[in-house]
C-alpha cells in the first residue's frame, strides 16, 4: 500500500441467510431506524445509481455524501464510490461482501479503501473514528436481521 491509500475493514457473522442480510443492506430507506453510521440514506441499491448518504463516524459530526454505486449483486455484493472534491484528492471506494456460511448463516465484511492526496492527513481518523462506525454498524445491522428472522419463527 503506498502513502496515498488507507484500507479499513470490519466483518461479522449473522444468525441468518445472506438473502435476509442483503434484504436490510439494500432497504436503504430502513437505515435511519436502525443504522448508528449511515444515518441516513437514499437512492437504490443498483449499479450506476447516486445516493445520498448522511454519515456519521464515531465521535464525529454528520456529513453527507453522493456516491455512486459501482455494484450491487443481490444475496452478495454492494460497493460505491465517493469522493471528497475533485478526483485523487480522497476517493472513497466502499464496500459490503456477504458471503454463506456452511451453518445457514452469513458473514458480513464491510471494508473501504481511500485513496488521494488527503490520506496521509486522514488515516488516523478513519482508524479511529470510521473504523469503529463500521464497527457499530455491522452490529446494528446483526441485531436487525436476527431479529427479523426470529420474529419471522416464533
Amino acid at each position: 500500500m503506498s502513502l496515498f491509500t488507507h484500507r479499513i475493514t470490519s466483518q461479522v457473522d449473522v444468525e441468518a441467510a445472506p438473502l435476509r442480510v442483503w434484504a436490510v443492506l439494500a432497504d436503504l430507506a430502513g437505515y435511519e431506524e436502525w443504522n448508528p453510521f449511515i444515518v441516513q440514506a437514499s437512492g437504490s441499491a443498483e449499479a450506476g445509481q447516486r445516493l445520498t448518504l448522511r454519515m456519521r463516524q464515531t465521535g464525529g459530526r454528520p456529513m453527507t455524501l453522493r456516491p455512486t454505486v459501482l455494484e450491487a449483486e443481490e444475496g452478495s455484493r454492494l460497493r460505491w464510490l465517493g469522493r471528497l472534491g475533485v478526483p485523487g484528492l480522497l476517493d472513497a471506494d466502499h464496500g459490503f461482501r456477504i458471503e454463506g456460511r456452511a451453518d445457514g448463516g452469513a458473514r458480513l465484511t464491510q471494508e473501504e479503501e481511500f485513496r488521494g492526496l488527503l490520506v496521509p492527513f486522514l488515516s488516523r481518523s478513519l482508524d479511529t473514528g470510521t473504523l469503529p462506525a463500521f464497527a457499530a454498524m455491522n452490529e446494528a445491522l446483526k441485531q436487525r436481521v436476527e431479529e427479523a428472522t426470529t420474529s419471522r419463527r416464533g
